[in-house]
């Protein structure tokens, strides 16, 4: 299990990370979002152990992580964090690489152990090109192999899909969660892609300019964020009150609702004047607007221009 422990920590006067607290359990996937800025890539160095702690402990089982002030080299030899900066040797082979840190004692498990990591990076055929000569979303999934060599307890990854083609990341993300599943391996991602938190991650963590202001399941914080904040890191969100589709008794309710949840209707109190059309494949985002606020919804059909139309909430 992992602790973070009300910790803190600031590069100078002002605090980057404030009174974070949490816990994870063994072999769990858990993605970290927020704007950036908000101190994601910070938080993993922490949790690594390549900065010390102003206040608070950190603890994976009963092992406290120590900064370095108490280690010659940063960082935990159980833990392996891959950072935005890939690292790579550029004048040795994709292979030679990823099998950098492996024991040549036995050579034959270790060749074995590296086309097995290039299978899951997809990398196989790429084994003896040099790091040099390969693009950037190459070099990041090589990066991931490598993090992976010697199967850590714990795996820190900031954007490891960042650089990564559509067709390349959706592959390489199924591959590397189901390994990290069946080998127990923790894992904590620190992602600007939404996909990366409700598609693979057990909880999500929410962090606003260092606070910890959400943890909880992925697929609870999508349906049920507690504030525009949370659900503008899931997508384009509006902001709207009950009182604008029906009339109400009482106090109004504020709704906060993702495009897919508003829907064209016939005849409705909440009139918007389509302003744009974004085709999405399987159907439009529409842009409209309503008394100078912008508002977004799905169609199935592209919308004429400056065309008011009626919106009410899906069921």
């Amino acid at each position: 299990m992992l602790q973070v422990q009300n910790i803190t920590f600031g590069y100078n006067d002002k605090s980057v990370i404030k009174q974070i607290d949490f816990t994870i359990n063994k072999g769990q996937n858990i993605a970290i979002i927020g704007e950036s800025g908000c101190g994601k890539s910070t938080l993993l160095k922490l949790i690594y152990g390549l900065y010390d702690l102003n206040e608070g402990q950190i603890f994976w089982n009963e092992t406290e992580v120590l900064g370095t002030k108490f280690n010659l080299v940063p960082g935990m030899s159980f833990m392996k964090y891959l950072s935005q900066d890939f690292d790579l040797m550029p004048y040795i082979t994709v292979a030679e690489n990823v099998g950098k840190y492996l024991s040549n004692v036995n050579l034959e498990k270790k060749h074995q152990r590296i086309n097995e990591l290039l299978e899951i990076v997809e990398m196989t055929e790429f084994a003896t090109v040099k790091a040099k000569y390969l693009s950037g979303g190459q070099q990041q999934r090589v990066a991931l192999a490598r993090v992976l060599a010697l199967e850590p307890e714990v795996l820190l990854l900031d954007e490891p899909f960042s650089q990564i083609d559509n067709f390349r990341k959706n592959a390489l993300r199924r591959n590397l969660f189901a390994y990290l599943k069946s080998n127990g391996i923790t894992c904590i991602v620190a992602t600007h892609d939404s996909t990366d938190s409700l598609s693979f991650a057990d909880e999500t963590i929410v962090l606003q300019d260092g606070k910890l202001i959400a943890k909880a399941n992925s697929l609870e914080l999508y349906k049920k964020p507690s504030n525009k904040y949370i659900a503008s890191l899931f997508g384009e969100v509006n902001e709207l009150k009950l009182s604008q589709f029906k009339k109400i008794d009482g106090d109004d309710e504020l709704l906060l609702r993702y495009p897919h949840q508003l829907k064209v209707v016939e005849n409705g109190l909440f009139k918007v004047i389509v302003t744009q059309c974004y085709f999405k494949g399987t159907h439009y985002l529409i842009k409209a607007v309503a008394n100078g606020k912008v508002i977004f919804f799905d169609h199935n059909s592209e919308l004429k221009l400056k065309t008011e139309v009626a919106l009410g909430l899906q069921d």
